[in-house]
């Protein structure tokens, strides 16, 4: 018969009931949390799941109907692909431009001496108000005919122009560039300034700096935001649903997605239908992301790996 000793001080394999123990206050606090996403969030989604696949006004009790939805949204509802398309066309022209516009004026604000605490607020500010439906109508005015716009380059209303209300949605996303700014301008601080003296030793001027340095050295934030603001930009609502008066217009030039699935929904009571459409959309940005996600292996380079 042989004994087993145990160090003093050593620490023994916790049994279930003493992990019980521990575990209990840290689900007393998190129980707020939990209840708040079962309630707030999955069983709404479980809700809005089942009604997918009914049909179902709002005003009687859903009927199920199946894939008839899902059938009805892909093969015999032309508007359906119209929103589509529009919100695809808006994803790729507001996203590389607010990036764009976000990291040319991080590198500006990382550069200056003085008052980079005041532009780096007033930048952000437009991050806070452009979301709400008042700014959007102030944009609407600004891009209508005689608006400002109008006034300084003659071009006329770009609302109520089917090749430019689009554009306008597009512009009130890019001037929201507060958020990206400021987290592109938080990891340039934390490139290594011996990285950019190296590359002067070398020959390396301002344009190759940039592209050997700053983009390897600041593309998992750049993949941060890219994923962020995809996803954001596949659920805009409030621009298009300003600029377009609420329909989409002109000629359904700002149909979005959202809207169209808020025009099922609400306007029309198919809420069944706008069901559906919100878990395609649902589907969809996950696909996105997770072709966003497997592309960026061969693009994003962490330090802490030490590959591409």
């Amino acid at each position: 018969m042989t004994t087993t000793l145990i160090p003093a001080g050593a620490k023994t394999a916790a049994t279930p009931k003493h992990r019980r123990e521990r575990q209990g206050p840290a689900w007393v606090f998190l129980s707020p949390w939990v209840l708040g996403a079962i309630v707030l969030t999955l069983l709404p989604m479980a809700v809005s799941l089942y009604l997918s696949f009914t049909d179902y006004d709002l005003f009687n009790p859903p009927r199920w109907v199946g894939l008839r939805n899902y059938v009805q949204m892909f093969t015999e509802d032309p508007r359906y692909w119209r929103s589509v398309t529009t919100t695809l066309m808006y994803v790729v022209i507001a996203v590389p431009l607010q990036l764009a516009l976000a990291l040319v004026v991080a590198l500006a604000l990382k550069s200056m001496k003085r008052g980079k605490a005041f532009y780096r607020s007033a930048f952000y500010a437009p991050s806070l108000l452009g979301a709400s439906m008042s700014i959007a109508l102030v944009w609407r005015a600004i891009f209508n005919d005689g608006g400002t716009v109008d006034n300084l380059f003659g071009t006329g209303g770009w609302v109520n122009r089917p090749g430019w209300a689009l554009i306008a949605v597009a512009l009130l996303t890019v001037w929201q560039f507060g958020a990206p700014m400021v987290i592109f301008l938080a990891g340039l601080q934390q490139i290594p300034a011996e990285l950019y003296e190296a590359a002067a030793v070398d020959g390396a001027g301002r344009w190759r700096q940039f592209l050997s340095v700053t983009v390897p050295m600041l593309s998992p934030v750049l993949f941060f935001n890219l994923v962020l603001q995809t996803i954001q930009a596949f659920q805009v609502f409030t621009p298009a649903f300003a600029i377009g008066a609420g329909k989409g217009g002109p000629a359904d030039s700002t149909l979005v997605y959202t809207l169209y699935l808020y025009d099922r929904g609400f306007v029309a009571s198919h809420m069944g239908y706008a069901s559906a459409m919100a878990w395609v959309l649902l589907i969809v940005i996950g696909a996105v992301t997770a072709v966003l996600f497997r592309t960026s292996r061969s693009w994003v380079f962490y330090t802490s790996e030490g590959d591409r």
